[in-house]
């Protein structure tokens, strides 16, 4: 019998610090769950109140702020419903909870939120719409907004790892373009600069705006080795990551311009004081003022779609039709030109060919002829090549040695023109354009001329004409000959000097240039 009553006392002693609930307490609030569910709006919740067979005093009744020292883990039983509640806290019957920060999708959150609306309605307040109300507008404004679940983060990861990651099939394209470069007896910069460090260091970025890659910025000189640079930029954003290999390249290109530099700013200078290099007609077959510009806005040719080279195209066609006096002209759309005509256009120097195997390797040629096109005034004096290599190619020529003539025209029509469509410009690199040779004043001056006895020896000319920082070129411009003894000399240098003194670098070393061909 004495063992009968003590297991009794035991059993009684265990209920209480259990918190035991009848089988109609569990029944009851289920049956509360289940009509919230049903109705879809929040109800007070309360916490059922642990009874016992016996008149003994009931447990405390559990608050969900509540932190209780969780108990012995009891034996398997029905678990009572359990209210959300604000902190991880649980019922005495649940699992201890390790001291971890559990991560909460968003929808938990404000869940929680709403529950603490519902939970100050218990406590008495008179307003349980409004809390509720005010609990979800806290949580849209993202008072409630959370880390991202598994998923979510899974999803933004591979999303940006695919913007980020160069593809396997280009990394083999690069590696096997760079074997055979570093093989090859190329003179250009791109090997020059190119080093295996460089490359390692370069292969696997992106431009952030475009996705342009390191093959995008090197592949006409990959396909090219007889490339005299043999680099482009398919975007702006190009030269600043990929400037590692950009910069010794512009160094070198434009006469030390180091990355250190800055470019000054615009200055035509006084346009009066360029002459005639040769008013006798004795050396000089005609001279030409070019210089290149960029739309503000669009990317370069690699990263232009179709609809863009159109709309381009109406831009500079409409915006050219206003042009007045010397400068009225126009507009011829490549796009329904006979051929004939086009032929005839580009033996006469006024318009780009077509089919440029250095552009076309660079992928500067998509879409052709969709969006080029020329214009040029009644005297064919005055040019403007649009979605050549350059969106913008502004060209002043005429017949004769007359620099000071042609210098003239172009500084009036860039003028006109930038009036009208704004360029894309960097403070430190001046105009931006897709060569890097083509950088800062982007200004080539240049003349056709004859001068046979130095040109008897090209390897003398090119000596002579570097000692002026001037580029010796065949008739028809870079990678061609000379037809008939006459060469296409112009100012090499377009960065860290003005478009003064790029057109004066070239005017000073023509004119020794025609005095040496005198005393030979």
């Amino acid at each position: 019998m004495f063992a009968l009553w003590y297991l009794s006392l035991a059993l009684d002693e265990i209920r209480k610090r259990l918190g035991w609930t009848s089988i109609f307490d569990i029944f009851k609030s289920n049956k509360i769950a289940t009509d919230r569910a049903i109705e879809q709006k929040p109800e007070p919740i309360k916490v059922p109140t642990p009874k016992t067979p016996e008149p003994a005093k009931p447990a405390p009744v559990v608050q969900p702020e509540a932190k209780p020292t969780p108990p012995p883990k009891p034996a398997p039983k029905p678990d009572p419903p359990k209210p959300k509640a604000e902190s991880p806290s649980a019922p005495p019957t649940a699992e201890p909870i390790k001291n971890v920060t559990p991560k909460i999708s968003s929808a938990e959150s404000m869940d929680r939120k709403i529950f603490g609306a519902s939970k100050n309605l218990e406590n008495g307040e008179s307003k349980p719409k409004a809390n509720i109300k005010e609990a979800t507008s806290s949580f849209l404004e993202g008072e409630g907004q959370a880390p991202p679940t598994f998923t979510q983060t899974k999803t933004m990861t591979l999303r940006n790892k695919s913007d980020t990651m160069v593809d396997a099939a280009v990394l083999q394209k690069l590696e096997d373009g760079f074997a055979k470069l570093a093989a090859s007896d190329s003179k250009s910069l791109l090997k020059k600069y190119l080093t295996k460090e460089v490359f390692d260091n370069l292969k696997n970025k992106k431009t952030p705006s475009f996705g342009s890659t390191l093959l995008d910025v090197i592949q006409s000189g990959l396909e090219n080795h007889d490339s005299g640079v043999g680099i482009y930029a398919p975007d702006a954003e190009a030269y600043s990551v990929f400037s590692e290999l950009f910069d010794p390249i512009i160094e070198d290109y434009h006469g030390g311009f180091k990355k250190t530099d800055k470019h000054p700013a615009r200055d035509f200078g006084d346009v009066s004081t360029f002459t005639n290099v040769d008013p006798n007609n004795e050396f000089v077959v005609s001279t030409r003022v070019r210089c290149g510009r960029s739309l503000q806005g669009y990317p370069f040719n690699p990263c232009l779609s179709e609809a863009q080279y159109k709309e381009m195209e109406e831009k500079v066609s409409s915006t050219l039709s206003g042009l007045e006096g010397e400068l009225k002209g126009k507009f011829y759309p490549l796009t329904g030109m006979e051929k004939a005509v086009q032929q005839q256009l580009i033996d006469d120097h006024f318009l780009f060919k077509e089919g440029d195997r250095f552009l076309q390797a660079a992928n500067a040629c998509r879409y052709w002829p969709s969006g080029r096109g020329i214009y040029h005034n009644d005297n064919k004096t005055f040019l403007v090549w649009c979605n050549e290599e350059d969106h913008l190619r502004i060209i002043s020529m005429q017949m004769g040695g007359d620099l000071g003539e042609v210098y003239r025209r172009l500084v009036s029509a860039v003028n006109e023109i930038e009036k009208r469509i704004p360029f894309s410009h960097d403070d430190r690199l001046g105009f931006l354009t897709f060569c890097p040779t083509n950088l800062g004043t982007t200004i080539r001056a240049s003349v056709h001329i004859k001068v046979p006895k130095l040109a008897a020896n090209k390897a003398k000319l090119e000596e002579v004409a570097s000692k002026y920082n001037l580029q010796v070129r065949g008739t028809r411009g870079e990678h061609t000959e000379a037809e008939g003894g006459i060469y296409d000399i112009s100012n090499k240098r377009r960065m860290g000097l003005t478009e003064y003194q790029a057109v004066k670098e070239m005017y000073d070393g023509i004119t020794e240039l025609i005095k040496l061909e005198k005393s030979l």
